[in-house]
């Protein structure tokens, strides 16, 4: 166990309730987006953004972006979200970074999904990159 897997309990838990009573963003019914959004919630995702990616790139509708408070909360939550989405009909993903799960992205076509440690999600700043002065769909 690393440093920063040791402390995996919220530092503040009005915060840490605060945070889990934010809606999702919006995704239509029965979507690959709204099967990402969900699996990332009942995982206990922090943070989690949705960059609408339509007219933006051709890379994907979607990019979802979410903290795990470790490697091993972002390890389990990468390969969870990908059995889901096999088990939903939706396909195999690729995931990449999963050996040492600071920052985890899996592609699921439609909808790119980038799971961080909350440091590395930090220094990286994918929402800011991305949002091109759009206001965010955060939750």
């Amino acid at each position: 166990m690393t440093p920063d897997s040791a402390n995996t309990a919220p530092a503040d838990p009005v915060a840490a309730a605060a945070a889990a009573a934010v809606p999702l963003p919006d995704s239509e019914a029965g979507s690959l987006h709204e099967l990402v959004l969900k699996s990332l919630d009942d995982d206990q995702a922090q943070e989690i953004v949705s960059i609408p990616l339509e007219g933006k790139s051709s890379i994907a509708d979607h990019m979802v972006i979410a903290s795990g408070r470790s490697t091993r909360q972002v390890a389990a939550m990468a390969q969870k979200l990908a059995e889901r989405i096999k088990h939903g009909g939706f396909g195999h993903v690729r995931i990449e970074g999963l050996p040492a799960a600071d920052w985890v992205l899996v592609d699921a076509g439609d909808v790119v999904i980038h799971l961080f440690r909350p440091e590395v999600r930090t220094f990286y700043n994918l929402e800011r990159m991305w949002a091109f002065g759009d206001s965010l769909g955060e939750a």
